[in-house]
């Protein structure tokens, strides 16, 4: 027996056993993704305090809900879901802050390029965390996480056509403020 499948094998466990009401199996599972779930919460919000409480209100709402997962997707896909919607939800509510696009002295919106000229460089991180909202959630969840176009449009609640159009401004936006 492999490493993987033993891993496999101790995480049906917990699932079993958390499914049952079992809170130190819950504990395990908590454990056992809380990092990922914090980091996905934190490249959608932006914010670390507001990505902690998106982070704690995934796994309230996982261990409430737990008798309904039916193992159809992987443990980590549904808790990944429940960490987008409550994410989502934040902004919605209007948690997180709006940034208004950079103006310049006659009220007009400054292009990006021009943005990107008059800015230092920028790492990765920083680069999609300025991203326009849409265009860096479906980077995050299709980009850096490897969910399909499909599974990132479902978990955001948007057409397949509108995750690709993101994808594209992302990736032209980041070319745009990597390049400089």
């Amino acid at each position: 027996m492999t490493l993987q499948t033993r891993a496999i094998d101790a995480e049906e466990q917990w699932i079993a056993r958390a499914r049952a009401g079992d809170r130190a199996a819950f504990e395990q599972i908590y454990r056992a993704y809380v990092g990922r779930v914090y980091g996905l919460c934190l490249r959608l919000t932006r914010e670390t305090s507001v990505a902690e409480d998106c982070t704690q209100e995934t796994f309230l709402s996982a261990w409430r809900n737990f008798g309904r997962f039916e193992g159809r997707s992987s443990l980590g896909t549904w808790l990944h879901r429940i960490a987008v919607n409550a994410s989502l939800a934040r902004g919605r509510k209007g948690h997180l802050e709006v940034v208004p696009a950079p103006q310049d002295e006659e009220g007009g919106e400054i292009e990006p390029a021009a943005l990107a000229d008059a800015m230092p460089p920028l790492d990765v991180e920083a680069a999609i965390e300025s991203l326009p909202e849409g265009a860096r959630h479906v980077l995050v969840l299709y980009g850096i996480y490897g969910y399909t176009h499909e599974e990132a449009a479902n978990m955001l609640g948007i057409a397949v056509g509108t995750c690709k159009a993101q994808l594209h401004r992302a990736r032209r936006l980041l070319r745009e403020r990597l390049s400089a």
